[in-house]
């Protein structure tokens, strides 16, 4: 009987490093001066009077990160960031959870139109579905302002109703992702387990609680973290549909205060300040998105 001898695992472990190494190199070019002046500008006193080359930069240290978190609106944005993230990302995966399984359930047809309809609100500009949705609830002219008998009423002047118009367009844009994802995962379920449960009499409730979100854990937690690393960094949708914050900064979030430091107020160094501890949070999510893909990979 001929053998044949065993593969060495230590022979092919930099193989797939040289596979990623292109990669790596077009994101180390891209990324790395950028990330570099990033930081450096955060450690110096820049604003419009060194870019337009009246005084030299001087170096400040942490100064800037000692004035941000000294800053009491700082830390209510960040926790606005963190709570508005949270929303559209458990928004996101019910939507797109929801979906994913109605697709296993439909007719070739039906699925056919949903998916085509989800992937063309994933493959919408986000700067072109945020014009849309504020037509569509436009105070004047907007469709639904008229369906539901609100005259006049402007969702983006309230707090709450600015929030949660854009909620829904970021939820409306998000969802194909995990929809797609998790329709993919579930079609890897064995056929055998669904119709076991529902010869039990489980209900479709009862079978994603207790059988298939159980199996799909590990692709769950990944959509997860990616949709929190999409949401915490928002920043078109709410520049567009609150109009640059929200009336006195009401509906600011990391990313749209970063840039009305830098750009509005010419605090090039504190917006690079905030730039960096979004980068250093946006890190740490990232590590957490790979280790939990490395498990993934030793468990399959």
């Amino acid at each position: 009987m001929k053998t044949t001898a065993p593969v060495s695992r230590r022979g092919g472990r930099w193989t797939p490093w040289l596979y990623l190494t292109p990669a790596l190199v077009v994101l180390a070019a891209l990324l790395a001066y950028p990330i570099y002046q990033l930081g450096l500008i955060s450690l110096l006193e820049y604003t419009q009077a060194q870019v337009s080359g009246g005084e030299t930069a001087t170096f400040e240290g942490f100064a800037n990160y000692t004035e941000l978190f000294g800053d009491q609106q700082f830390w209510s944005v960040l926790l606005a960031t963190v709570v508005f993230a949270t929303l559209c990302v458990t928004g996101t995966l019910t939507v797109g959870c929801s979906l994913a399984v109605l697709l296993t359930r439909i007719r070739t047809l039906p699925r056919l139109a949903l998916m085509m309809a989800a992937l063309g609100a994933w493959a919408t500009p986000a700067i072109t579905g945020s014009t849309v949705w504020m037509f569509l609830f436009d105070a004047d002219f907007g469709p639904v302002n008229k369906l539901l008998g609100l005259d006049d009423y402007s969702w983006t002047y309230g707090r709450y109703s600015a929030f949660f118009l854009v909620f829904l367009e970021i939820v409306w844009c998000s969802f194909p992702f995990v929809m797609v994802t998790m329709y993919a995962g579930i079609r890897a379920i064995p056929g055998e387990v669904l119709e076991a449960a529902s010869l039990d009499g489980a209900s479709a409730v009862r079978t994603w609680r207790s059988i298939m979100a159980p199996m799909l854990r590990p692709i769950l937690i990944v959509v997860t973290i990616q949709s929190i690393i999409w949401d915490f960094k928002v920043f078109t949708q709410i520049y567009v549909m609150t109009d640059g914050g929200g009336i006195a900064g009401q509906n600011l979030v990391l990313n749209v205060y970063a840039y009305q430091k830098a750009f509005s107020s010419s605090q090039y160094s504190l917006g690079s300040a905030i730039g960096v501890v979004m980068l250093v949070i946006l890190l740490g999510v990232t590590l957490v998105y790979l280790r939990l893909l490395r498990r993934r990979g030793e468990e399959l």
